[in-house]
């Protein structure tokens, strides 16, 4: 199993210790690119999709409801 399939599975198995760092990892495999919106609040972009998110803060993890929304959104693209 690549690093990429590794990092998916784990991000799929909704941990509570996801950090931010691994999300920009993953969306870059996807072919995602992030982008300041404003303030604390992130898109990651295709050509054709956004996945708008706050940045978590002051810590690094993500929230439970941030990874389900991620996933619901890649899944309607049928990126995953």
């Amino acid at each position: 199993m690549t690093k990429a399939e590794k990092l998916l599975t784990r991000f799929l198995s909704r941990p509570s210790d996801f950090s931010y760092s691994e999300l920009k990892t993953l969306m870059g495999i996807l072919g995602y690119i992030e982008e300041q919106c404003s303030g604390a609040r992130v898109c990651f972009k295709t050509k054709d999709h956004k996945i708008k998110l706050h940045k978590p803060h002051p810590g690094n993890i993500l929230k439970h409801y941030q990874i389900k929304y991620i996933i619901e959104k890649l899944k309607e693209e049928r990126i995953i």
